[in-house]
């Protein structure tokens, strides 16, 4: 029993990365572009807990992927289309909160706290694409945070116009450093994500 109570309390914080060196340099993504729009469902009760998790509809990102981030969104731009940001930083309790709810069958949907998420690291973004003439969401494959084989970046069903525009955001993103997850098109790691240490801190706490 004080062996398991022990795992309990050490799952209980953020890891610890020896190799993250880099010091933490949050941005709020939209005072870099406020073009880029945000819907951030977990500060809602439109995700898959039902329920909001964010006290803000904020989003953060280390500044170099931020800034990659604006690169990729002024690219599809010229497309005719603009990106959305569903979640980028996001404190690492979040995710332990995501890895507790979600069942076994699903857990490659969610970051394993034990580990911490790129997410948690600030490198991390879940995005899509807006249409710039209609201003509404483009219809990708699947919704986001769907847990099904439908949110492959290589799913081949589903409309042509949907596939589509999922490759060409991945497409504007790859351009910019980052890298798609191979269960989500939604989401995207930032190359020197490995730079960076695990985080716990509260939108609130961010300037």
């Amino acid at each position: 029993m004080p062996l398991l109570l022990a795992l309990l309390a050490a799952l209980a914080q953020p890891p610890a990365d020896p190799a993250a060196t880099a010091a933490a340099d949050l941005v709020e993504i939209v005072r870099l572009d406020p073009t880029i729009r945000l819907d951030i469902r977990y500060a809602t009760s439109n995700n898959f807990l039902g329920r909001p998790v964010y006290d803000e509809p904020r989003a953060f990102l280390q500044r170099p992927a931020a800034e990659a981030l604006v690169r990729a969104h002024r690219r599809v731009k010229t497309k005719g289309y603009g990106i959305v940001v569903f979640d980028a930083y996001r404190p690492w309790r979040v995710t332990k909160l995501f890895w507790d709810a979600t069942p076994p069958d699903k857990k490659q949907f969610v970051a394993d706290p034990s580990q911490g998420s790129r997410h948690n690291r600030g490198c991390a973004v879940d995005v899509t694409l807006y249409d710039l003439r209609t201003g509404r969401l483009v219809q990708m494959p699947s919704e986001y945070d769907e847990m099904t084989v439908r949110a492959s970046p290589s799913y081949r069903g589903g409309a042509r116009k949907a596939r589509r525009l999922r490759d060409l955001l991945r497409r504007a993103m790859e351009a910019e450093g980052f890298t798609v997850y191979e269960h989500e098109w939604w989401h995207f790691d930032y190359k020197d994500w490995r730079r960076y240490p695990v985080l716990d801190l509260p939108f609130s706490e961010l300037r």
